[in-house]
């Protein structure tokens, strides 16, 4: 019984060590202890950023199991040279939280003579593929200055939760952000004129 307890314990510290990427490739092949490392480095964020956008804790809670149970389900779909990780994880964390909050809307709408607010195909479109040349670009990064930009914009954090959670000063935090974004801006700027 100790001999398997340590034993668990080495494989679970060796999977600590893995990149969200390979975590990844091991829970498509049905891995359930990477899935609890990769749960455990994206739980937190996932809830707090469904919190924000649902404003409602009940919610947030279904949103972030339907992200994980996503994640379950399609990690053997996940593809590391169309980019990394983590925007992966909260492209679905977005979809997940969407449908809940449209399914809020569903539930006590009433039909309505006016427009919907709501985007159409059009507009989603345009949305998906801004959103995919800025993933791309994010790609681009170091990947120093990308971890800052995901923790930054894709699990909301301010630059002192960053540093707190980075361990490293804040000053450093703002250098690397600024120095980020003006990577990206000059890639997004090089894309936008060869595409024009």
């Amino acid at each position: 019984m100790r001999t398997s307890a340590r034993a668990k314990h080495h494989c679970v510290v060796s999977l600590d060590s893995l990149t969200d990427a390979a975590l990844i490739e091991r829970i498509g092949e049905r891995d359930r202890d990477a899935f609890d490392v990769l749960y455990g480095r994206f739980a937190r964020s996932v809830l707090g950023l469904a919190r924000r956008r649902l404003k409602d804790s009940f919610r947030a809670e279904e949103a972030m199991q339907d992200t994980f149970t996503r994640v379950w389900r399609g990690a053997a779909t996940y593809r590391p040279e169309r980019g990394p990780a983590a925007p992966w994880i909260y492209t679905i964390a977005r979809n997940a939280i969407a449908d809940r909050a449209r399914a809020r809307v569903d539930e006590v709408a009433d039909v309505s003579d006016s427009p919907s607010d709501e985007p159409g195909p059009a507009e989603r479109a345009e949305r998906e593929w801004l959103n995919l040349r800025v993933h791309s670009a994010v790609a681009t990064l170091p990947p120093f200055e990308r971890s800052l930009i995901e923790l930054a914009y894709w699990s909301e954090l301010s630059q002192s939760e960053i540093a707190a959670r980075l361990g490293i000063p804040l000053g450093t935090v703002k250098t690397g952000t600024r120095r980020a974004l003006a990577r990206l801006s000059t890639v997004l700027e090089r894309e936008a004129l060869l595409a024009g």
